[in-house]
């Protein structure tokens, strides 16, 4: 098994976002003992096809053996290099609201490599206090917590209103990614990359396919 590390410009979005699942199934199925798959045992438990596994894969080398497919535990670590999960990313939080404090107490970030190490709020009663064992700082320390902690990555969990400030501030303190949980769309200078995570569209997302689904029948 070989692969490189590609010219992210190069490969679409579409395939990185396959890449993830494929990462979650194959970390399944080691779960459950399994020591090899196929493209299309792979492709069947998340409903695409085996060509289209091969394909998203040979964006980034050779994989898989003849007559015995994936070693699982070999592609998983092939595709953490990959999606460069294969080391510890250091993130923040700004917004310790609802939204905020589930996101400090999900299990699944330090799983896949990310650890929440510092979080940030507006709220003088919630400064100085810890959630799951992150201190929440003011705002006014933002650029001293990130140099001092070494933080790359950061989360958006405030008002829409406030989202764009936020994400002017965490640029400014030389962070390179950012994940957006607010309903807006962030302007951020190019070479920042970022996500926007929209709850509400995802579920109108289902909402369309359902209600089509309800119109076609009888």
């Amino acid at each position: 098994m070989s692969s490189s590390r590609p010219d992210p410009t190069h490969v679409p979005l579409a395939v990185v976002n396959r890449l993830t699942l494929y990462l979650r199934e194959l970390q399944h199925l080691i779960s459950d003992g399994e020591q090899t798959t196929s493209s299309s045992q792979l492709g069947r438990r998340l409903g695409f096809t085996d060509a289209q596994v091969r394909k998203d894969l040979a964006h980034f080398g050779h994989f898989g053996q003849p007559g015995i497919g994936y070693r699982c535990d070999d592609l998983v670590q092939a595709i953490r290099k990959i999606l460069g999960t294969d080391r510890e990313w250091r993130v923040a939080l700004v917004g310790v609201g609802n939204l905020g404090r589930a996101l400090l107490g999900y299990r699944g970030f330090s799983r896949q490599g990310f650890r929440l190490i510092a979080a940030f709020d507006i709220d003088q009663e919630k400064t100085g206090t810890k959630i799951e064992g992150v201190e929440i700082h003011a705002m006014s320390r933002l650029n001293e917590i990130l140099a001092q902690e070494r933080i790359e990555l950061g989360l958006v969990a405030v008002p829409p209103a406030d989202a764009q400030g936020v994400t002017d501030q965490l640029v400014a303190a030389g962070i390179g990614g950012i994940v957006n949980f607010a309903p807006v769309t962030l302007n951020v200078p190019e070479g920042i990359s970022k996500v926007g995570v929209d709850l509400a569209r995802e579920l109108e997302q289902i909402t369309f396919a359902v209600a089509n689904r309800l119109r076609e029948q009888p």
